[in-house]
């Protein structure tokens, strides 16, 4: 692999989640710019990491700049994304790509035209417990799989501009297509809307695929207490990732067997085993993937394509949903 920090990055957009972009890359020792409409951000973020506050115009022009990463409102991701394809960037994007599938296939068509990494923020798909659990059902530790289920659930924050649906589900959702290895064929959902007509403060997404496995994700920002629990059902055991538990208890298996006797089904039940997994900051790790994937030309495990069926899904869920809320 090439040298880490020979790979010059500006990120767009420095807010409640940027910033946590910019702390990230400047630590790795790849912040070479920032750009924020808002002037005392970009200030402030400029004086704290010693690095130019730029306009996005400048960090386009600026050819020492390799790639770009994006965390501003959803609504402009297409458009910057592009324009920094367009000038020859690589592309972190957080998510989701964009809002729509005709702009999600626009940049995927641009990336592969300038033979440049397009990747997107589904931050869990590189965290060190889920990376993990998929090698083990790739390797058919669990058997073959048969149910999925993953709940985010949690009290606020409640947004007013987007719904509940789109703001946590694209982690739960690029996590099931990944363990599925395929998108799926039937998307049905619902949702409800307490707090604010036309927003969803809980909604619920049933998917089923080709190769025999169903899944479901439940999201809120109205329940009593934080869940976050990824549930993966195989023939031979089942694995739990609870990113609420402590590290050492974040991956647990459940070798359950299930025998017919007499005719009937007889459940003889197992206790947990904790999977041990060498600790790892998620965040950290995307990025370095990022620079990873750049450099080595492989491709991302949130590439474009892989965003563009997450954003699929939510487009089929969001309509689904939409008789009920």
């Amino acid at each position: 692999m090439n040298d880490i920090k020979n790979f010059s990055i500006a990120v767009i957009g420095c807010g409640h989640w940027g910033k946590n972009l910019v702390r990230n890359f400047h630590q790795l020792g790849n912040l070479k710019a920032i750009s924020d409409p808002c002037v005392t951000v970009s200030k402030n973020m400029s004086e704290t990491y010693n690095i130019p506050s730029l306009s996005v115009e400048e960090i386009y022009a600026d050819e020492s700049i390799d790639a770009v990463v994006i965390a501003v409102p959803a609504q402009l991701h297409h458009e910057i994304a592009l324009r920094a394809l367009e000038a020859n960037k690589h592309v972190f994007v957080e998510k989701p790509i964009t809002l729509t599938i005709e702009h999600a296939q626009e940049l995927c068509d641009k990336a592969k035209q300038k033979n440049k990494t397009l990747m997107v923020g589904h931050l869990l798909q590189y965290h060190p417990i889920f990376l993990q659990l998929k090698t083990m059902v790739r390797d058919g530790e669990l058997g073959k799989i048969r149910y999925i289920y993953s709940r985010r659930l949690s009290t606020g924050k409640i947004r007013v501009h987007e719904n509940v649906l789109w703001s946590f589900a694209p982690h739960d959702i690029s996590m099931v297509l990944a363990i599925a290895g395929e998108e799926p064929d039937k998307v049905h959902g619902f949702a409800s809307d307490f707090l604010s007509k036309d927003i969803s403060d809980f909604a619920s997404v049933q998917m089923a695929f080709a190769n025999g496995i169903r899944a479901h994700i439940e999201v809120s920002w109205l329940n009593p207490f934080k869940e976050q629990r990824l549930v993966v059902v195989g023939e031979n055991a089942m694995a739990v990732f609870d990113d609420q538990a402590e590290w050492a208890q974040k991956l647990a298996i459940y070798k359950h067997n299930v025998q017919i006797v007499g005719g009937e089904p007889v459940l003889k039940k197992s206790d947990a085993e904790y999977i041990k997994v060498e600790q790892g900051e998620p965040l950290r790790n995307e990025c370095e993937h990022f620079i990873k994937f750049c450099q080595s030309g492989e491709t991302p495990y949130t590439d474009g394509k892989e965003a563009l069926g997450v954003l699929k899904v939510l487009r089929a869920g969001d309509a689904a949903t939409k008789g009920w809320s």
